[in-house]
């Protein structure tokens, strides 16, 4: 059986596509702040992983090649031979494989908050088993506590209730499956295979998946930049929209908007209706996991250029 993703689409049809990938956990939704800005340039494909928000749920367990092939036949779907991809967290997983695996279908790649290999893959099978048995509420308090930084916590407790919401809503096989995709997953050698230009992002504050990680990705990506993100845990797009957002579009090659065009208070977890279409159907965003690394367990150092933004 083919199983289709659940995709919201905004902005106009004459702009170039930028397709949006979000975190185990969470729905396209996650986007929502940094949209305004986005659709001033782009067309924008907000999707949600298999057993994700409104797309199909299939009986785990997942791949991310499973994750990165529904990609491309909800690509197919819309008639979209090649777009543009940032992904954070499960979705810069994905994004990762479709570049490496069908990197005609890729133009440029913005990869944030995630990495090639989050090993232990025990503790992912644990945290699958935790969330069969228990639903995704048995294991949501330790994820939200890497979700996001005291400080943001402290200030904005509704945006982390909202995106509470959003986690436990999610349903158990989905999340279970995409925990196993994670588990089963290492990309690290398949870096080198990205043509696409890259953009790394970390947030520096990011416990479920801290800086090395994205080291390794800037390392072993050619020609890929990396740019750190101050005050950010690990949905670095939700606490700082603007700076994120400014980074996509730079990378992207679209006028970036003045800072504070997207505000903070326009972060909302609820899912948008208006362009919905269903052309059919980590994050780790929780745990730290182990440091993806070269061989010799060091990351590797080249002559990109890591800057803070910040």
């Amino acid at each position: 059986m083919t199983f289709r993703l659940h995709a919201n689409v905004d902005g106009s049809v004459d702009a170039p596509v930028l397709v949006l990938g979000s975190s185990l956990g969470t729905s396209g939704a996650m986007w929502r702040p940094q949209l305004p800005a986005l659709t001033r340039h782009h067309r924008v494909i907000r999707y949600d992983h298999l057993g994700h928000g409104d797309s199909d749920v299939p009986t785990g367990p997942y791949t991310i090649a499973d994750l990165g092939q529904a990609v491309l036949r909800l690509l197919d779907d819309l008639d979209l031979p090649r777009v543009s991809y940032a992904g954070l967290s499960l979705g810069g997983m994905v994004g990762m494989w479709l570049a490496a695996n069908a990197p005609d279908r890729i133009d440029r790649l913005v990869l944030l908050c995630t990495s090639a290999w989050l090993g232990p893959a025990h503790g992912w099978r644990d945290r699958a088993a935790a969330t069969r048995a228990g639903g995704v509420e048995a294991v949501a308090d330790a994820v939200l506590g890497r979700w996001f930084t005291r400080g943001f916590a402290a200030s904005r407790p509704e945006v982390v209730a909202g995106y509470r919401s959003m986690l436990t809503a999610t349903q158990p096989e989905g999340y279970a499956g995409c925990c196993e995709a994670i588990a089963g997953m290492d990309l690290r050698d398949d870096l080198a295979r990205i043509t696409a230009p890259t953009l790394v992002i970390a947030g520096a504050n990011d416990p479920a998946i801290p800086i090395e990680h994205a080291r390794v990705l800037a390392d072993r990506i050619p020609g890929a930049g990396l740019r750190v993100v101050g005050d950010a845990a690990h949905l670095a797009s939700v606490e700082q929209p603007d700076r994120v957002g400014r980074l996509i579009l730079d990378h992207l090659g679209g006028a970036a908007d003045p800072p504070g065009t997207v505000s903070p208070g326009t972060v909302s977890p609820g899912i948008a209706t208006a362009g919905t279409v269903s052309p059919g159907s980590a994050s780790t965003g929780d745990g730290a996991m182990g440091v993806a690394s070269a061989g010799d367990g060091r990351p590797e150092r080249s002559g990109w250029k890591e800057r803070m933004d910040g």
